[in-house]
């Protein structure tokens, strides 16, 4: 048998490393961050335990690497799905739901990232990490910023301040309220992106009359 070629290894690796982060993303959302060991995992994934050592310098690193793989993967389908647009500001609807949907359907998961993210290990600087950034970058740029390198951090840090919020233990906000808030500051219409049920919030009906008739 003829020995694999460089870039058969490339790709076999990066099944594996994919099957990993998967793994991690499924057993935390279900059993939560310190009941899921390494060995869980790697017999989720079908892979050997000194395989995630090689991939990840350790258990934080990987579950942040998961989490931003579930949402650049998540942001890319809401951006892209039928019908396809161009529209920046229909785009950005699309992220803002995208990332808040994964507040309410994932939310240990999502608690335990942002958790991470708020000790002292920051940001993983990861390729998973990089294709998010690059998804929002982006959609910024559609949107019509002109100074993406200050509107880009500002979206993310509000985007991370919603999420913080629905998750909020003992006082979560109500999705809808932060929805709104954030649409009404980039000015998008409530119709856009993907609407839940139930309508804009009490109130939020009042505040556009207002605001349209302080506008006249």
């Amino acid at each position: 048998m003829s020995p694999r070629s460089p870039s058969v290894n490339e790709e076999l690796r990066r099944r594996s490393r994919e099957r990993i982060l998967q793994a991690t993303v499924e057993l935390v959302s279900t059993h939560g961050y310190e009941a899921t060991t390494l060995g869980d995992i790697a017999e989720r994934a079908g892979s050997a335990r000194g395989l995630i050592s090689y991939y990840f310098p350790g258990k934080r690193q990987l579950l942040q690497s998961a989490v931003h793989r579930l949402m650049h993967l998540t942001l890319e389908e809401a951006l892209e799905r039928e019908p396809r647009t161009e529209d920046g500001r229909e785009r950005l609807a699309r992220a803002i739901d995208a990332i808040l949907g994964l507040a309410v359907e994932r939310p240990t998961l999502m608690r335990t990232h942002m958790a991470g993210i708020l000790q002292a290990e920051g940001f993983v600087q990861c390729s998973e990490q990089q294709r998010l950034a690059f998804l929002l970058r982006d959609t910024v740029t559609r949107y019509g910023s002109q100074d993406v390198d200050t509107d880009y951090p500002l979206l993310r840090a509000l985007l991370m301040g919603a999420v913080v919020g629905v998750l909020l233990p003992g006082a979560p906000m109500p999705m809808a309220r932060l929805r709104w808030e954030l649409f009404q500051r980039y000015g998008l219409d409530w119709e856009q992106g993907a609407p839940p049920d139930g309508g804009p919030p009490d109130g939020a009906q009042v505040e556009r009359v207002c605001q349209s008739s302080k506008s006249k």
